[in-house]
């Protein structure tokens, strides 16, 4: 009878651990996919003090056009800003988990700066594009393709930078590695993206959660098959880059604590092409073009005139 009794107590306890589990699961999925207000992601607006405030201003002030495209049946929206002067190079510019295009306007300056057109797209689930589920620059990476291909019909000699930062360098990188890519598309510059979902999610679920991977991201990474058609192992920057041999500018804070700053090197010796690392001292993450502004568009400049075909 005692024998029986603890059969059942186990049983319940090995029951109750798993709905355990995959409520924590779904709960997780929630966090990190599904498209609401991320409580752990600054939310901020940028103040006056910041170094990039008055780069904000400025594009401010810029005359935008509305774009759009459809992609899985979701309309996406994109702003495009005109160069002062016409010009055939255009900047597609990719902002980061939970952001915008909005986020993204002291960047959308530095490349009119430089005299680029430039495209500024909000992710799936993002901003003022379509769609609940986020992609992690998996999915984005195939928005970001028909980007480009609006672009070229839209002119055939178009030169095309692509810049992400954060998840959207992973969407850079990711997108690199298609055959699809447009040939249009001359260069790459990502700023903080990370190795993989897989790699980032595990890390920032010991980080912020002090979680083993198993068996919640299993778990969780099995749910975002179902809901996302993508699992997190298979969403690699590494593995699209071993792909890529065009020029990229890998840019990292050598003190980010949000994307380890060993993704980076990892990404840099994955890519096939010309390649050239940029390590911004002191800087923690998305925060090296504010650490030394001129510095860093110098670097962008350098890179843009070096590897243009």
């Amino acid at each position: 009878m005692k024998k029986l009794n603890l059969t059942k107590v186990v049983t319940y306890l090995v029951l109750a651990i798993f709905f355990v589990s995959i409520g924590a699961s779904f709960y997780f999925f929630h966090v990190a996919q599904v498209r609401s207000h991320k409580s752990f992601i600054s939310s901020a607006k940028i103040v006056k003090t910041d170094p990039l405030y008055d780069y904000e201003q400025y594009f401010n002030k810029l005359p935008k056009e509305t774009l759009w495209i459809e992609n899985g049946g979701l309309k996406q929206d994109a702003w495009y800003v005109r160069a002062k002067q016409k010009t055939d190079k255009t900047a597609v510019i990719v902002h980061g988990f939970s952001g915008s295009k909005e986020k993204m306007k002291a960047y959308g300056w530095l490349f009119h700066k430089l005299g680029y057109n430039v495209l500024m797209p909000d992710n799936i689930a993002a901003g003022k594009s379509q769609g609940r589920i986020i992609g992690y620059g998996w999915n984005d990476r195939l928005n970001l393709i028909k980007w480009t291909e609006l672009l070229v019909q839209r002119n055939h000699k178009s030169q095309i930078t692509l810049f992400g930062l954060s998840m959207g360098a992973a969407t850079v990188m990711m997108a690199s590695g298609e055959e699809t890519l447009p040939p249009q598309v001359h260069n790459l510059i990502e700023d903080a993206g990370y190795s993989s979902v897989w790699d980032e999610l595990k890390f920032q679920a010991k980080s912020m959660y002090n979680l083993p991977a198993f068996p919640i991201l299993y778990e969780v990474s099995a749910i975002s098959k179902i809901r996302a058609g993508f699992s997190y192992g298979e969403a690699s920057s590494v593995n699209q880059l071993k792909k890529n041999k065009l020029p990229i500018l890998f840019i990292h804070g050598d003190r980010d604590t949000f994307v380890p700053t060993r993704m980076v090197y990892e990404n840099y010796k994955a890519t096939k092409g010309p390649k050239e690392l940029y390590l911004v001292k002191g800087a923690d993450h998305a925060e090296t073009f504010k650490k030394d502004k001129q510095l860093y568009e110098k670097k962008i400049k350098e890179f843009l005139q070096k590897y243009r075909k």
